[in-house]
């Protein structure tokens, strides 16, 4: 028996057991140091995973699909940021200055890739160019999303105070050396791990959910010492849903007319809609420990961590109802 799309996915719930977790017996002291160098070295291990698995190949014959993820990198880089900025006056009133942070810092991440590339078949969209879009959309967000960040947190400093974020060599060579780095060993060794990974993939989603469940328990374990979610009503968790919910009620159907007016056929427009509406939880929250290091990261991934879980829900639906209609057309390639 399927699970209902309105229910939380497993992932979604162990990362509420995790918050109650954090929030009931948060780390101190010396446990602290000894789990950023956890933290650390499971991210990297991530990521060198993610280059293990991707294939070059794919990436090359996708990449030809210009057109395509022209307007998905435009929809993730551009109308995102866009999005959160003109809206600013209205979000962050409801949320204050740090979650508001956090909402931007959702429009700056990349897409999704393995959810993207699951709705994108589930609908029986062009999974080729969805893998491929998804993928490059996440290599790209190593260097984008900080930049973004910086702008952004730039626009928005005066109101936002600490929260803005600033580049700097060290969030550089973090995303470099905890990111870029494994990541591009795991593609150059990727003629001897990647079988490895292609024979144990329940492993290696075990160990990417628990990378994130970790840094979450980091992230979150500090917030409570710090105190911050005495100044967290319910009032305002149900404006952050609202803000998510907000995004996608935009974005989706603005390019599904995109789709089609531009002329993409009907598996290509599937590959867009999933692709460009959604927002990387397994890259975000790696980002955010590096990018916001020193700040309340515990509330700053709160905004992506229930637009995770809304944009599941939402997909799951929107994939069923294209399931159900009518395959047109054949793919484009370029």
């Amino acid at each position: 028996m399927k699970r209902p799309a309105w229910l939380p996915d497993n992932l979604v719930l162990l990362l509420i057991a995790t918050v109650a977790l954090a929030t009931l017996l948060p780390v101190h002291g010396q446990g602290v140091a000894a789990l950023d160098v956890l933290t650390e070295a499971a991210v990297a291990l991530l990521f060198f995973l993610q280059g293990s698995k991707l294939s070059r190949r794919a990436v090359w014959e996708g990449l030809l699909h210009w057109r395509l993820h022209a307007l998905v990198f435009a929809a993730t880089f551009v109308l995102f940021p866009l999005l959160g900025l003109a809206l600013r006056p209205w979000l962050e009133p409801l949320v204050g200055p740090t979650l508001y942070l956090g909402v931007l810092f959702i429009c700056a991440l990349p897409s999704t890739v393995q959810s993207s590339i699951a709705f994108t078949s589930l609908a029986r969209g062009n999974v080729a160019a969805a893998m491929c879009s998804a993928s490059t959309s996440n290599i790209l967000g190593m260097a984008l999303t900080p930049l973004l960040m910086a702008g952004l947190g730039r626009w928005v400093g005066a109101s936002a105070g600490s929260g803005a974020t600033q580049l700097s060599w060290h969030t550089f060579e973090g995303i470099v050396y905890t990111l870029l780095l494994p990541f591009v060993a795991g593609q150059v060794l990727q003629r001897w791990t990647g079988p490895w990974v292609a024979a144990h993939k329940s492993w290696v989603r075990v160990s990417d959910q628990s990378t994130i469940l970790l840094i979450v328990y980091g992230a979150f374990s500090a917030a409570t010492v710090q105190g911050l979610y005495r100044h967290l009503p319910p009032a305002t968790l149900l404006a952050l849903l609202g803000i998510c919910a907000l995004l996608l009620a935009i974005v989706m159907p603005l390019l599904t007319v995109l789709s089609r007016a531009l002329g993409f056929s009907r598996e290509d427009e599937i590959a867009i809609v999933f692709c460009g509406s959604k927002k990387t939880l397994a890259s975000g929250v790696p980002m955010a420990q590096i990018l916001f290091a020193g700040q309340a990261v515990g509330l700053l991934v709160l905004p992506l961590m229930v637009f995770h879980q809304l944009q599941l829900m939402v997909c799951a639906s929107v994939a069923r109802r294209y399931a159900r209609g009518p395959q047109i057309g054949v793919a484009a390639t370029g």
